[in-house]
């Protein structure tokens, strides 16, 4: 590892990814980065972090639904909980991932979907509080963003670049990993992570925050 300033992992499926990266941090005296993990679950948070201003909503009391519980997924779900957004629930194919609670259903604040495409309705929709929307599935997202408004979602984000709000792991790599480089840093933490939120979703000055705008472009050199 001497050899290389920085390790990133790409298109690696779970679980085989958690374990390669595992592995590497314990061995390498060097960063290592999983983008499609910790990339998208830091502009996740990002845009999270201003739809909940725009929305109003009150951070550690949200109930926050992921569905796809693959690398992007699981990532997304410990960096929500990290930030101290509220009540994850995470789904997979077969449901909500639990011990046995069978009271969780309609009601959430934020969906996260890196699933599969047209799995959510408006009417499913309509059941969440003032609801904040990111489908992230590519090029079809889970729900289409005029889809998530007619059901009254509040804020709607997605993958592609031809809606408001494109939450792409473009706007955390190669940044992130440029600043790592910068100070010489032997690994990626917890709180590096936490801090790249914060810092990518505070280039939105408070007053130019709106539904259309909780996320910036990839485009602007801020």
């Amino acid at each position: 590892s001497k050899s290389f300033g920085g390790i990133n992992l790409e298109d690696i499926a779970a679980p085989r990814c958690f374990e390669i990266e595992k592995k590497l941090k314990e061995r390498c005296d060097i960063p290592v980065f999983h983008d499609d993990q910790h990339g998208t679950a830091i502009v996740v948070g990002a845009a999270l972090l201003n739809a909940v201003k725009v929305t109003g909503k009150k951070m550690g009391e949200l109930r926050v639904v992921i569905n796809g519980a693959g690398a992007a997924g699981v990532a997304i779900g410990k960096q929500l909980i990290a930030m101290g957004f509220g009540n994850i629930i995470m789904c997979d194919i077969n449901g909500i991932i639990c011990e046995g609670d069978a009271n969780l259903n309609s009601g959430a604040d934020i969906f996260v979907g890196v699933s599969r495409p047209h799995l959510v309705t408006k009417e499913m929709v309509a059941t969440m509080n003032n609801g904040i929307v990111f489908a992230k599935e590519n090029p079809v997202p889970e729900i289409m963003p005029d889809e998530a408004k007619a059901g009254g979602a509040a804020v709607v984000g997605t993958g592609r670049s031809d809606y408001p709000n494109q939450i792409n792991n473009v706007l955390v790599f190669p940044g992130l990993f440029k600043g790592v480089l910068a100070v010489r840093a032997k690994d990626i933490t917890e709180n590096m992570k936490i801090a790249a939120a914060h810092a990518i979703a505070a280039v939105i000055p408070e007053e130019e925050l709106n539904p259309e705008y909780v996320i910036p472009s990839s485009f602007d050199k801020r």
